[in-house]
């Protein structure tokens, strides 16, 4: 394995589907790794699925191959699609927003999704669908503005010397977040940052 960094392709809630789609990616040559971020402890004392979640993570360059290899798998399943999974139920506008916002679907979501719109009169073109996505990863890319509360606090803290200031700091000037595409960008505004600093 290459020193390049992992990076967080996909989150999932279910064990059994990160595995199946980790064997895909095994048999195509793609390195991956799962990281299991699962509530250790649950204070319910109930197994609750919304307690689990799985990351799938690639290097940024096997981003774009993982894509149309789980894209091509999903196409071929939609063919089998029930009909009474909960896609059929949703609008044209939800079923176009489930196109956009591609990267909080799954691969056969986003397919399905397509399919259901084509098969309502709806032909989204290959160029519209790139260009939705375009338009998602320029909002995604977007810094956050953060909470001029911990701004204040940070400074606070660092006066006091306390590390959590230096932590509030840290964070602000390095956190970074990955796009559906690979790319890794920061967080947080440029002023914002400087804060941090």
């Amino acid at each position: 394995m290459s020193s390049e960094e992992f990076l967080t392709y996909q989150k999932y809630s279910e064990e059994a589907q990160i595995t199946e789609i980790a064997s895909l990616l095994e048999e195509y040559g793609i390195e991956h790794l799962i990281e299991d971020n699962s509530v250790v402890f649950d204070l319910t004392f109930i197994n609750s699925q919304l307690n689990k979640e799985f990351r799938l993570k690639l290097r940024q360059k096997d981003f774009e191959s993982a894509d149309a290899l789980l894209l091509d798998a999903a196409k071929t399943q939609i063919e089998n699609a029930d009909e009474n999974y909960y896609l059929f139920d949703f609008t044209d506008e939800e079923l176009i927003e489930v196109v956009t916002k591609s990267d909080e679907w799954s691969k056969f979501d986003f397919q399905l999704a397509q399919s259901i719109l084509q098969s309502r009169g709806h032909n989204l073109k290959p160029e519209d669908i790139k260009a939705l996505k375009d338009q998602r990863l320029e909002e995604l890319a977007k810094p956050e503005k953060y909470n001029r509360g911990w701004i204040y606090a940070g400074y606070v803290f660092a006066i006091l010397g306390g590390l959590f200031g230096v932590f509030i700091g840290w964070h602000l000037m390095n956190h970074k977040k990955t796009l559906p595409n690979g790319e890794s960008v920061y967080g947080y505004t440029e002023p914002d940052r400087k804060h941090g600093q």
